[in-house]
C-alpha cells in the first residue's frame, strides 16, 4: 500500500514540499499519494522575498524551468546583501559592507583574506572590495549571468528576489500538473490520539493520511494540536519580533542585490523585483510601537505611499519538528529573522531531509523513533547554526544610539559558543575547521569572514607573506574581476533578455 501524505497549508512551504516529495516518491511500484489542503481565505506571509544561492539547486532538483520561474514570479537576480549603517559612521562616512555568495580566490600558499589582513590594507580598501568579484560587479550594475549561462548556473553564485505570492502560485500550477491533489478547504479541527494525528476535519469533510505535514505558518494548526509546548524561543538573543512591509512601483533599474540598512530598533530591507520594490522594517516590538515603526520606515524609504502590512513573528524553533506522524516545516517549524534570507533555505533543507527519512518506513516502534530523532537532531542543529550566524551581525555593532543597539552588542552572551569563537578570531583568521562539525550548509568560514571583517572584527597577524606573493594575489584578483566584467551582463539587460524571450515564445 502506498504512503498517503497530507500537507496543510500552501504558500512557498506547502508547494515546495509537495513538489519535492512528489518528485522523490513518484517513481517505483508504490508512488506516494500527496494531497495539499489550503484555504483561499488565508494569505501568504511574504516578509522577505530574497533567497540564498543554494535555492537554485533545489529548483533545479524539482525540474523547473528557471526562465519561467523568473517570469512567473517577476524575479530578479541577487549577488548578495549590502549592509549599511550597522556600525557608527567613520569620518563622516556611513558604514557599509557587501556580503556576496562567491568563494574567495585561492590556489596560493596564503589565501586572499590573510594577505589582506597581514598587509594591513584595512585603511586602503574595504575587505569585500579586496577579495570579492561580486562587490565590483554590482557597483557596475552587473548580475552573475550572461546570455550563454546554462539554467541555474552563473559566472559566480547567485540567488533570487521573487514575489512570494506569485512564486507560490507558479509552484502550485506545476505541482497540480504533476499529479499533486489540491483540496481547497479550511481546517476546522484536528483529530489526535496517542500523540498521532488520525485525520483532519475540514470544510470539505474528513481527510486522513499516514503522514501529516504542517505548513500552516505561525498558526501551526497541526503541531499545536499535538503539543502546544513544543517551542524553543530565540527572543533572548534575537529580539526582533515584528515587521512592517511596504510596496512601491519600481522607479529605477532593479538592483542585483538586497539592501539591509540598520535603523533605530532593527533593520530595513529593500528588494527590487521586475514590477515593484519591496521595503520593510524588522524591529523589536517591545521597544517600538507599530505606528512608530511604520513612520520610521516611511521616512527611511521616502516614496512608498501604499498601505503598510504589519506582521508579528515568532522567533525560534520547534523542540521537535517531527512529532508522532506530524512534521512541521516553514514557519510552522521555526523562524530566524530574514536578515540573511534563510526562509526558503530551511524549507529546502527540511524537505530534503524529510524525504530521505520518510523513505525508511512509516508507522510506530523503535526504528521509527530513531528516524524521528535523527530528523529532529539535524533540524535543530540547522536552526542553532543559523541563529549563531545572525547573532554575529548584531553583536559586532558599536552603535550606541539606542537601547536596542546597546543590548545587541551583548547578544553573543546568549549564544553558546559564540563568545569563545569571537575571542579566538581576535588572534587568528576564521577558517573552515573553526566551524567543522556544525550543521551549517550555506554559511561557511568565508561567509563568517565577510561579516567579521565587514564589521571590523580583525585578528592580529604577526607573520606576513612576501610583498611579491601579495602582489601576485592582487594581480590574479584584478584579472579575475576583469574577466567577469567582460563575461556578465548588466542586470537590466539580462532581465530584458529573459522577458523578451518569454514574449517571443508566446508570439510563436
Amino acid at each position: 500500500m502506498s504512503m498517503q501524505i497530507t500537507i496543510v497549508g500552501g504558500g512557498a512551504a506547502g508547494w515546495m514540499t509537495a513538489l519535492y516529495l512528489n518528485r522523490y516518491f513518484s517513481h517505483g511500484n508504490k508512488p506516494a499519494r500527496i494531497r495539499l489542503v489550503e484555504s483561499a481565505d488565508i494569505g501568504i506571509i511574504g516578509v522577505g522575498e530574497a533567497t540564498v544561492h543554494s535555492i537554485r539547486y533545489f529548483f533545479a532538483a524539482l525540474g523547473l524551468d528557471e526562465s519561467k520561474l523568473l517570469q512567473a514570479a517577476q524575479g530578479t537576480l541577487k549577488s548578495g546583501i549590502l549592509f549599511r549603517n550597522w556600525m557608527q559612521p567613520q569620518e563622516g562616512q556611513t558604514h557599509e559592507y557587501f556580503h556576496p555568495f562567491e568563494a574567495n580566490l585561492s590556489g596560493l600558499p596564503w589565501d586572499i583574506s590573510s594577505c589582506w589582513l597581514s598587509q594591513n590594507e584595512k585603511a586602503n580598501e574595504r575587505y569585500d572590495l579586496a577579495v570579492s568579484s561580486a562587490a565590483h560587479l554590482i557597483s557596475q550594475g552587473h548580475c552573475a549571468k550572461s546570455r550563454l549561462c546554462r539554467p541555474f548556473q552563473g559566472q559566480i553564485p547567485y540567488g533570487y528576489h521573487l514575489d512570494a505570492s506569485l512564486m507560490a502560485r507558479y509552484l502550485r500550477e506545476v505541482a497540480i500538473a504533476r499529479g499533486v491533489e489540491r483540496i481547497e478547504a479550511t481546517v476546522e479541527s484536528v483529530d489526535c490520539q496517542n500523540e498521532r494525528i488520525l485525520s483532519i476535519q475540514t470544510s470539505q469533510g474528513e481527510i486522513g493520511g499516514d503522514v501529516f505535514i504542517d505548513c500552516s505558518g505561525f498558526r501551526a494548526i497541526l503541531m499545536n494540536a499535538l503539543d502546544k509546548d513544543n517551542w524553543h524561543s530565540y527572543q533572548h538573543c534575537l529580539p526582533c519580533n515584528r515587521a512592517v512591509a511596504l510596496q512601491s512601483p519600481l522607479k529605477a533599474e532593479p538592483r542585483p542585490y538586497t539592501l539591509s540598512t540598520a535603523l533605530s530598533n532593527g533593520w530595513a530591507w529593500q528588494i527590487d523585483l521586475m514590477h515593484r520594490q519591496g521595503g520593510g522594517y524588522v524591529y523589536d516590538g517591545n521597544r517600538l510601537l507599530p505606528e512608530q515603526a511604520e513612520a520610521e520606515l516611511r521616512e527611511h524609504l521616502g516614496q512608498f505611499d501604499g498601505k503598510a502590512n504589519h506582521l508579528q513573528m515568532q522567533v525560534g524553533r520547534r523542540e521537535a519538528f517531527w512529532h508522532g506522524n506530524c512534521i512541521a516545516l516553514g514557519l510552522s517549524g521555526g523562524f530566524i529573522e530574514p536578515l540573511e534570507s534563510t526562509g526558503l533555505h530551511v524549507i529546502n533543507l527540511g524537505v530534503r531531509l524529510m524525504a530521505t527519512h520518510l523513505a525508511g518506513s512509516v508507522g510506530s516502534g523503535e526504528a521509527q523513533q530513531r528516524i524521528r530523532d535523527s530528523y529532529n537532531r539535524q533540524m535543530c542543529g540547522i536552526y542553532e547554526d543559523l541563529k549563531q550566524f545572525i547573532v554575529l551581525h548584531y553583536c559586532l555593532s558599536d552603535r550606541q544610539d539606542s537601547a536596542f543597539w546597546r543590548q545587541a552588542a551583548r547578544s553573543a552572551e546568549q549564544c553558546s559558543g559564540l563568545p569563545a569563537l569571537l575571542d579566538l578570531w581576535r588572534h587568528k583568521v576564521c577558517e573552515f575547521m573553526d566551524l567543522a562539525g556544525s550543521y551549517t550548509t550555506t554559511f561557511t568560514d568565508e561567509n563568517y569572514r565577510y561579516v567579521l571583517y565587514g564589521m571590523q572584527h580583525y585578528p592580529q597577524l604577526h607573520f606576513t607573506p612576501s610583498p611579491a606573493l601579495v602582489a601576485q594575489m592582487k594581480s590574479r584578483q584584478a584579472e579575475h574581476i576583469r574577466h567577469l566584467q567582460q563575461h556578465t551582463l548588466p542586470h537590466s539587460a539580462y532581465l530584458g533578455f529573459i522577458h523578451q524571450s518569454a514574449k517571443n515564445a508566446q508570439v510563436s
